[in-house]
């Protein structure tokens, strides 16, 4: 590769106006000497031909103060048409790019076009975070499905919106918290939509749901990866730094449990208003419910059953096999559970150490699970040789898996034909471990049965609810009777 040539020039003109250039005679001293004080440094060097074939006119730069200037100068651009090796097209694109310089501006970074080259991008076209998250989603392989989903749906509906268009290297602080701004300013937009007093205001946001603290931090989470990703030098660091890190957000607390109390239901039935997202059913409430769906959903009563008293998620009930339940030692291992990515159905195994484990049966679960093998067997005696051998525990009548969005819907019907106040299927898990608090375990065996990472996680969780229950109720006025009076309280 040429290295060109560096010299001096001025803006000088000869008598017949012509410009002088390096004939200058004050470009020296008498001496022979630079004159600094007249003219300026450049340089000259050729550049590949066009894409066509044709010559293209060289590079020409003479803005620089000092010699050294002009080689430094000159020496990035060389750097920079070094980076096409034997790639002629490459070298069309990156010449292109040098003659778009402006004269005083600087050359381009070198580290910065090699990083867009490398990522597959023109060299003239800066990445942007659009892009970039998609290639990045498009890359992602071993992680699970569902995770994939949740990172696609905010890379779709959050961050492309907001932060598309922007020059991944030039993404700042300001831009992500421009958009959980937005979000946010969205959000209160729907809820004054909601309560406007026009039915067709109503109507504008009707099913349009709004994006949670939780959601938002979910959000963070995702761009936060993917950045982190770009920095790494697997990744050719295509950035230097991660403004994700230190965007900050309302903290997304877990809204606690409360128990549906007489008076809670009576406001519920009155007004349809739930005291949290997460309610509890009382201990006559759930024993209502599984009679009930001991009397008309007897497929499913003992999936009930199971997350009712062992506090098993949903989709580690149904992730139960023969070999992981051992009713004769009233043994039972969590090891899979089958979830769903979208509406299809998954098996994979439980998504952390502490939810894979091996939990004692209570005799009433054991028994209702006895009498479901024996309905199992005449269902497959039935069914004959179209029988699937699953290996699963829990089948439909005709031996298939169940599909966990069906146990979902089969579950809210029962709660609705019971005429019970609502509660979703995980909320039974909820349930368990307020029971088994309320009748004297401690934090660490709900943790145990729950599979919580940490007790924080259970005590922040399940320690105030149980005072709403009866049985909390009978221990205060236990407590209080202990204490002698002289004089009985006075009636307000």
């Amino acid at each position: 590769m040429a290295e060109g040539s560096i010299h001096k020039i001025c803006t000088c003109r000869d008598p017949d106006g012509k410009k002088l250039g390096p004939r200058c005679p004050q470009l020296r001293r008498a001496g022979g000497a630079w004159n600094s004080h007249h003219g300026k440094w450049g340089y000259q060097l050729e550049l590949p031909r066009r894409i066509d074939g044709s010559r293209r006119s060289p590079l020409r730069r003479h803005t620089f103060d000092s010699r050294d200037d002009a080689a430094k100068d000159r020496s990035q651009a060389i750097a920079l048409l070094a980076l096409a090796g034997d790639d002629t097209a490459l070298a069309t694109e990156i010449a292109d790019l040098l003659q778009q310089v402006k004269a005083g501006a600087p050359m381009p970074d070198r580290d910065t076009i090699a990083k867009r080259v490398n990522a597959g991008l023109p060299a003239s076209v800066d990445m942007t975070v659009g892009t970039y998250l998609r290639q990045w989603l498009e890359s992602r392989r071993n992680i699970e499905p569902s995770t994939k989903r949740h990172y696609g749906c905010h890379i779709r509906v959050h961050l492309i919106p907001h932060l598309g268009d922007i020059p991944l290297v030039k993404l700042r602080v300001e831009h992500i918290s421009a958009m959980f701004t937005a979000i946010t300013d969205r959000n209160a937009a729907i809820e004054i939509a909601r309560h406007n007093e026009d039915p067709q205001i109503r109507a504008t946001v009707r099913g349009i749901r709004t994006t949670s603290p939780a959601t938002m931090q979910r959000i963070r989470a995702t761009l936060r990866k993917a950045l982190n990703d770009a920095m790494a030098r697997t990744n050719n660091r295509l950035i230097d730094f991660n403004p994700a890190k230190h965007v900050e957000l309302p903290s997304a607390k877990q809204p606690k449990p409360r128990v549906w109390t007489d008076k809670a239901v009576a406001r519920w039935r009155e007004t349809g208003e739930k005291p949290s997202p997460v309610m509890v059913w009382t201990p006559d409430q759930a024993g209502v419910f599984l009679d009930y769906a001991q009397d008309h959903d007897i497929a499913l009563y003992p999936v009930f059953v199971g997350i009712m008293h062992r506090g098993m998620r949903r989709g580690e009930a149904l992730g139960l096999r023969d070999t992981t339940v051992d009713l004769d030692g009233a043994l039972v291992t969590v090891d899979l559970q089958r979830t769903t990515v979208g509406y299809e159905a998954v098996d994979k195994k439980v998504k952390s150490e502490s939810g894979n484990c091996t939990f004692a049966l209570d005799s009433f679960t054991a028994a209702a699970w006895r009498a479901y093998l024996a309905r199992r067997a005449r269902w497959q005696l039935v069914s004959g040789s179209k029988w699937p051998d699953t290996g699963w525990f829990f089948v439909q009548p005709n031996g298939d898996k169940w599909h966990p969005d069906t146990v979902s819907k089969r579950f809210d019907s029962l709660v609705r034909d019971a005429g019970l106040p609502p509660v979703r299927l995980h909320d039974l898990r909820h349930c368990a471990a307020t029971y088994l608090k309320a009748s004297g375990a401690d934090l660490t065996d709900v943790k145990e049965l729950l599979g919580h990472s940490t007790i924080t996680i259970t005590s922040n969780t399940y320690t105030s609810v149980i005072v709403e229950l009866e049985v909390e109720r009978d221990k205060a006025e236990a407590a209080a009777a202990l204490v002698p009076r002289r004089l009985r309280p006075r009636a307000a």
